[in-house]
Parts: structure tokens; sequence; C-alpha cells
């Protein structure tokens, strides 16, 4: 199949199929005698493993390393559940971060009430780390734990 059929077949985008065979995510295809990259069905099979682990929001690292113990059926899985736990305290991590994004922007939310006008509004105040929104030392009251590295 062609690189648009396999596209077309698992949902994933011309440009991240090429992706992934640049990080070698998924074999390089056979070429037709006119250069055309020519997919099989294992191409399909691994493309959708791969998007699955995406969807659970596995870094390519961690695919990788489930990508080489999956083609290698009689080793002993407890690398796969310690990739798992490890990943699932990733998640944890993550859900924490928001729930605390979320509280910092309930907090904002609740120093304004509509109809004011912006300069005296609360919330753009408190971004702006306005003098009553910090303590003695400077430092705002609002803590930045926002982060989307891993």
């Amino acid at each position: 199949m062609t690189i648009g059929e396999l596209a077309r077949r698992t949902g994933c985008g011309i440009e991240t199929i090429r992706y992934y065979e640049h990080e070698g995510l998924l074999p390089k295809p056979g070429r037709t005698s006119g250069n055309f990259r020519r997919y099989g069905q294992e191409h399909a099979e691994l493309l959708s493993f791969i998007r699955y682990c995406r969807s659970l929001d596995m870094a390519l690292s961690e695919i990788r390393i489930l990508l080489r113990l999956r083609s290698a059926p009689d080793e002993n899985c407890s690398e796969v559940n310690a990739l798992l736990d490890t990943h699932i305290g990733h998640v944890e991590e993550r859900i924490a971060e928001l729930q605390s994004l979320e509280s910092q922007l309930r907090a904002l939310r609740d120093k304004c009430s509509s109809g004011r006008s912006t300069e005296h509004c609360g919330i753009l105040q408190g971004l702006g780390g306005a003098p009553d929104d910090r303590d003695a030392s400077g430092e705002n009251h609002v803590p930045r734990t926002h982060s989307t590295t891993r």
C-alpha cells in the first residue's frame, strides 16, 4: 500500500508516518520501481500500536522500548510492567500539576467579578503580580508549577 493508503487506514498523517520512520519506530518500507514507498500489513499494525501508545501519552523513548520488547516474544514482561508503572507515575505527577493549575486559575478567577474596568480587574492584577499578591519577600503567592517537560 502507498503512504496515503496507510495514512487513511490508520488515521495517521503522512508527515507523522515519515517522522516515525525517521525516528526508527517504523521500519523503512520497500520501494517500487518508481521509488515510491510500499507499505505492508506489518507497517499498519506497528503504526496502530504506536498511535495507541501515543494516545496514552507515552514518549517516543518509551514506545521504542515497548517495540523492542514486542519483537522479543520469549522475553519476560517484567520490563514492560516496570515501564508502565513508571509511566503511571508520570501521569500521576501530571494530574497533580493540572490540579494545582486548576486551583491557581480558580483563585485568579475569584479575584474579579464582571462589570469592572480592566484597570481594576483582579485577574489582570493577579497575573501581573500586583503588590497585594506578593509577600514580604516580593514573591508572588501564586505558584508557577505548570510544566510540560518529561
